[in-house]
């Protein structure tokens, strides 16, 4: 049976003068089923100079990631290597004391349904993947000791979520993380001696469906509307919190704003405990997408919180301008620009190249990304 979202509908946004369209926030649910670098190293100038990574002592790009590679993709594990780069991205971060890291990649790539940003896909199967990878990432951290008995919490966007990945991955090296969610964790640290201020900041609808489904479910209890409570893992003082690590999956990404807004709460709250947000979106969340005048609780937390998070692995595909390129970078190393040549090959299939463009030690902008991408394109001519 095919999967669902069930939502409030809310207004539509529409920002004419910034070409932007939001959406307010909405409760939904789902039915059944560097250290730093001395300088920038420039890889083309008056005379273009081809570099490779491996030359300048950088990760290398991941196999199978282009649009053109689709044969390629789908036969190969590009999800295991993301997550194999992500653990020892993580660990390094955590190693220098990083307590914010963020991981962000393409969820859809790889395997017999390989998509590229060029196909059609929905938040679902974002989400769904987002949700297999996370799980398979958490047993990763077992070796060590402080990980081990519930220290790993699995945070997920909603009810739903935590319920799904409970029953569908019932190993014992998955059940050893603790199960929870945005929600639940941070109203469970609301009464902590950290605490932030007013427990969780619920999505616009969520108590009305909340109400719903306890009315509905009479005699019985409530009847799971958004999800089975049952499904959550208990949070303890001095057994399984604090935690060591929050691996928090798409908050706010496709779902209501306030993940966004309550993900800075649990972390004021447990200053101690790393949070790594898996493809929660902070793109959007730090450049505007969301209007400060519609969102005035999201914007408060831009500058305060979410600029402050260190991408751990960051793997983000461009194309615009006739070009196509890749941002990418593994902490602690700088930020890599790659310009994707693609070439007939004597199959008929695409060839791709990958042209080093430019490291650098701070993030840049799209809009630098893409002039980039357009100079070397010229160049590589």
């Amino acid at each position: 049976m095919s999967r669902l979202i069930v939502a409030l509908v809310a207004p539509l946004v529409i920002l004419a003068s910034e070409g932007v369209t939001a959406f307010t926030s909405i409760a939904y649910t789902r039915c059944d089923s560097i250290s730093s670098y001395s300088s920038a190293l420039s890889v083309f100038g008056q005379q273009q100079q081809q570099q490779s990574s491996s030359a300048l002592n950088l990760s290398p790009l991941p196999k199978g990631i282009s649009p053109f590679e689709k044969s390629l993709s789908k036969n190969i594990d590009i999800q295991g290597d993301f997550r194999k780069r992500s653990k020892q991205a993580i660990d390094a971060a955590i190693a220098n004391n990083v307590k914010r890291v963020e991981i962000e990649f393409p969820p859809l790539l790889g395997g017999s349904q390989s998509k590229s940003q060029f196909d059609d896909f929905d938040n679902i199967q974002e989400l769904d993947k987002n949700k297999e990878w996370t799980m398979q990432l958490a047993p990763t951290f077992l070796g060590d000791k402080e990980y081990q008995k519930g220290k790993v919490w699995m945070i997920f966007p909603d009810l739903k979520e935590c319920e799904l990945a409970k029953t569908e991955w019932a190993g014992q090296r998955y059940q050893e993380a603790t199960f929870t969610t945005i929600q639940a964790v941070t109203n469970y640290l609301a009464t902590g001696e950290n605490a932030s201020g007013g427990g969780y900041d619920a999505p616009w609808g969520e108590n009305l469906m909340s109400g719903l489904s306890k009315i509905m479910g009479g005699k019985d209890g409530d009847a799971g509307l958004l999800g089975d409570q049952a499904s959550l893992d208990p949070l303890v003082e001095g057994e399984n919190s604090p935690a060591k690590l929050w691996l928090v999956i798409q908050p706010g990404n496709g779902g209501p704003v306030e993940d966004w807004v309550n993900c800075e709460k649990m972390a004021l709250s447990s200053p101690d405990t790393t949070m790594v947000v898996i493809n929660g979106a902070l793109d959007k969340v730090r450049g505007g997408f969301y209007p400060a005048v519609f969102f005035p609780k999201l914007a408060a937390t831009v500058d305060r919180f979410w600029k402050k998070f260190d991408p751990a692995f960051y793997l983000k595909p461009f194309s615009d301008k006739g070009v196509y390129g890749w941002l990418y970078r593994v902490y602690p190393e700088p930020w890599q620009v790659h310009l994707e040549v693609v070439k007939a090959g004597k199959d008929g299939n695409a060839e791709v190249d990958y042209v080093l463009v430019d490291t650098m030690d701070e993030k840049p902008s799209y809009d630098k990304v893409v002039s980039m991408l357009l100079s070397a394109s010229r160049a590589n001519k």
